[in-house]
């Protein structure tokens, strides 16, 4: 028995210790040209910041696709200004354009120039014609990383193995090592493309000193990832270029704070083989209100086909807003639901998403030291209020020791009045302020403000 184990581990080993392919260098030189730097620039009310992210080329238009994570979504799209890309290891940029976000897979697209796209080769030319590859278990890959700007974006190499394939919800390897850097390919021992590097996910430690036995600490590598979503799930939908800079037509439910069913209750209800959400609101005037669906309804199917089980339990919720954002403005969607003991089936026809945050109309003004935004359907849900007549506007950037923020104005205050005055809509207080911006003569602005459910009311002083 003993040799046996012996035998069977020196097996494990000898395939852990497998050399990569023996033309790894000839498949890198070849892979490091579908992978860029993009840069862009983010033109705040009181500065450009600089943020550079790592992307893959996607097609022989010179389409790159970068993580969700790459640009804030509380930027409006005409912030973002001065894209480049730069190719591995090379200093000089070449300009680029943005073309939105898709909401189903959350990447951003870049579109590079013409001259750029010649140096470029599609990750696609490095899949596998048919099904894409999943990698098993122990199998050996490897990616591409990318220095920083200061070193001229130098390609490096990353390998490890595969310790994990979970679906959250989409499939996701995990590999022992980090592999590849954000947004970047991941290929298999033959260079076949095989995924693309998530955002890397946070690791535990335990911290001692000499006055501490150990603190727990959580450490995330910004710059490479041990996790890559698989080709499988990347390949169909490459070609969801956005039509619009804003990402849209967005389609819209309108079931708010969707939660995971739970355990106890689904064992209460005889559901311990059924995955399902929980309704916790439905939206004012949304297609599910239309459809009548309730609060606490349990939603157990789309178009009859039961939610998978996945693990963790909250992963279904994403599930359900995928499916939700794969769709179209006008689709119609079956859902099945559990209400009070009883199968509901509704039919809902999904409408146009409201006006998001980052499509909300605002205007700086420097001399108060604030912003103003528009108050869009989304402010109304966070707040509680009705959003058929929306009023008033919301501060979204309050300039540090200025006359707003001195009378204690903050960032998400939602302003109702200005010197006694209702703010009836985003026009009408635009005007009122800029009234007072030009009156030199000015000494102060009231302004009534809405913070937590509770109201203020804040004396700004102009001299």
């Amino acid at each position: 028995m003993k040799s046996r184990l012996i035998t069977f581990f020196g097996l494990m080993m000898a395939t852990l210790a497998l050399p990569a392919a023996t033309d790894l260098p000839k498949l890198w030189a070849d892979r490091t040209k579908s992978v860029v730097a993009v840069e862009y620039t983010t033109e705040t009310e009181t500065e450009r910041r600089p943020t550079i992210s790592m992307g893959t080329v996607i097609d022989a238009l010179g389409t790159i696709i970068i993580p969700s994570g790459a640009i804030d979504p509380r930027a409006a799209t005409w912030q973002l200004k001065d894209f480049k890309v730069f190719l591995p290891g090379d200093a000089t940029s070449a300009p680029a354009v943005y073309l939105g976000q898709d909401a189903f897979t959350g990447w951003h697209f870049v579109r590079a120039d013409e001259a750029t796209r010649a140096k470029l080769t599609p990750v696609t030319a490095f899949a596998m014609a048919g099904d894409a590859p999943v990698p098993a278990l122990a199998d050996f890959v490897w990616g591409i990383g990318l220095r920083n700007k200061d070193e001229d974006f130098a390609p490096y190499l990353m390998q490890s193995y595969v310790a994990l394939i979970q679906s959250l919800p989409q499939r996701t390897a995990i590999s022992q090592h980090e592999v590849a850097g954000p947004g970047l390919p991941v290929f298999n021992r033959d260079g076949v493309f095989v995924g693309i590097a998530s955002t890397s996910f946070g690791q535990s430690y335990l911290q001692f000193s000499r006055r501490s036995r150990g603190d727990p600490i959580l450490l995330v590598n910004v710059e490479e990832s041990s996790a890559f979503m698989l080709a499988g799930e990347i390949l169909p939908h490459l070609g969801r270029v956005p039509k619009h800079v804003s990402g849209r037509p967005l389609a819209w439910l309108g079931a708010y704070g969707l939660e995971p069913m739970d355990r106890d209750v689904a064992k209460f209800l005889k559901l311990e083989s059924q995955s399902g959400a929980v309704v916790s609101e439905v939206l004012e005037g949304s297609p599910a209100e239309k459809a009548g669906l309730k609060d606490r309804d349990i939603v157990l199917a789309l178009d009859g086909k039961p939610l998978p089980q996945l693990k963790p339990d909250r992963v279904v919720v994403t599930w359900i807003e995928r499916e939700i954002d794969r769709r179209a403005p006008g689709d119609a969607l079956e859902l099945s639901v559990l209400r009070g003991g009883a199968r509901v089936k509704l039919k809902v026809i999904l409408g146009e998403e409201p006006k998001l945050l980052r499509e909300a109309d605002r205007k700086y003004f420097d001399r108060l030291g604030f912003t103003a935004r528009e108050f869009v359907y989304g402010d109304a849900v966070d707040r509680r209020v009705k959003a058929a007549d929306p009023s008033g506007v919301v501060a979204h950037f309050v300039k540090q020791s200025s006359p707003a923020a001195i009378a204690g104005l903050r960032q998400e205050d939602w302003i109702k009045e200005i010197d006694g005055v209702e703010a009836k809509s985003f026009a009408a207080v635009t005007a009122k302020l800029e009234e007072i911006e030009k009156d030199a003569a000015r000494i102060e602005f009231v302004l009534l403000v809405s913070r937590g459910g509770e109201t203020a009311v804040l004396r700004a002083k102009l001299k």
